[in-house]
């Protein structure tokens, strides 16, 4: 790589890109939909598509009017495909779960994991069920589980360990949580994991925060209720090996200090690493990027901003580290949603994702050619699955 590629590629970590959609091929303008304006939704990625689902949006007409049948909410599931930049609601069999916003969502292999969530009115239809949802095969299915549930809760958060889920946290609407719940996905049984913490040494109740893992121990990062949004000067932490919760001091930026307090901000993680991104602190909507290392606990404050702050937005990660941002809270006032999607890359790209952006820009129709034609030109199997 040249010098002057190799400053173009740092640049891009600093820069946000919004994505624009393309019509599917053999689609027309007319007929091509993008996902509308919404917040409260996940999403996921992997190698080859961000895959959103769920969502909000009291705005009649902005939610689709009559053609959704689940006004104010949104049953679907999208997918964004990175090499052809093109949307496509996703036709699913099976059945789609009904809580629809603040639910949590994690990626398994090629299985979409939806945990809680609520339905209309918020508060009144939550949920307390596991959905799963194969990408490649395109069905839902009910995770059949033993053990106690978890409460039906919603804007709680939630990460794999070594094969078991973990979630806490959440409100039934009225009451907020600090429950920790452990589900073991190879025999579908759930535990309620009882700390050995005397209560006043416990987090705080919250929803909408975030959660980061390092094989050890779990870190919740924000969140709040509606009436506060907790900072970020220290974290708490549960250890998987001594079943305790501890409140680790974090370190500032030398010049700036400490993130805002935040709720409803998006997360994202690549090995060791931790960015957190937008969010509400009660008076502002925010639009920072910060990143804290879970060896060093340090936080740095990355140059780059969001182009619309917002909040109850969406955001992952591709394994080979740009992160996807849909959608969100825009306005306040105007209780304005943003149907937007931004990227940005959070490490230096690999000259393979250099290279294949650059052939991809070149020759725009390669996903149209059949996957033969794709090896014969040399392509391998890797970049061939990307575009099928």
């Amino acid at each position: 790589m040249s010098d002057a590629e190799g400053a173009a590629s740092s640049e891009r970590l600093n820069t946000f890109e919004k994505m624009s959609s393309r019509p599917p091929n053999g689609a027309t303008l007319a007929d091509h939909r993008t996902p509308p304006a919404r917040s409260g939704h996940r999403c996921v990625a992997d190698n080859a598509n961000l895959y959103v689902f769920g969502g909000y949006n009291p705005d009649y007409d902005e939610s689709g009017g009559s053609e959704n049948e689940d006004y104010p909410l949104f049953r679907e599931l999208w997918r964004y495909h990175f090499a052809t930049g093109c949307w496509q609601q996703i036709q699913t069999k099976g059945y789609m779960p009904t809580e629809l916003a603040s639910m949590s969502a994690v990626l398994h292999g090629n299985n979409l994991l939806v945990f809680g969530g609520t339905g209309i009115p918020f508060g009144e239809n939550n949920g307390n069920d596991v959905h799963v949802c194969n990408v490649n095969y395109k069905r839902w299915s009910l995770l059949n589980c033993r053990g106690k549930k978890p409460k039906r809760t919603y804007g709680q958060a939630m990460v794999i360990i070594n094969g078991f889920l973990y979630v806490f946290g959440g409100t039934t609407g009225y009451i907020y949580s600090t429950d920790l719940h452990r589900l073991d996905l190879s025999t579908h049984e759930w535990i309620h994991l009882k700390p050995n913490n005397p209560p006043d040494d416990m987090p705080e109740e919250r929803y909408r925060h975030e959660i980061a893992q390092d094989g050890q121990r779990i870190y919740i990062l924000g969140g709040g209720t509606s009436w506060t949004s907790y900072p970020l000067d220290k974290i708490h932490a549960y250890s998987l090996e001594t079943n305790s919760w501890e409140e680790i001091t974090t370190k500032p930026h030398e010049k700036i200090g400490y993130p805002a307090p935040r709720r409803c901000h998006s997360c994202v993680q690549i090995h060791n690493d931790v960015f957190i991104c937008g969010g509400y602190n009660g008076e502002l909507i925010l639009a920072d990027l910060w990143k804290i290392n879970l060896h060093t606990f340090q936080w740095s404050k990355l140059p780059a901003e969001m182009p619309e702050p917002a909040y109850f937005h969406c955001a992952a990660v591709t394994p080979s580290g740009c992160m996807y941002i849909h959608g969100g809270v825009v306005n306040i006032h105007e209780n304005k949603r943003t149907g937007s999607l931004f990227r940005i890359w959070l490490t230096v790209p690999s000259l393979l994702e250099l290279c294949w952006e650059k052939l991809l820009k070149a020759f725009p129709h390669l996903a149209s050619l059949p996957a033969f034609h794709l090896f014969n030109l040399g392509l391998p199997l890797e970049l061939v699955e990307r575009l099928k």
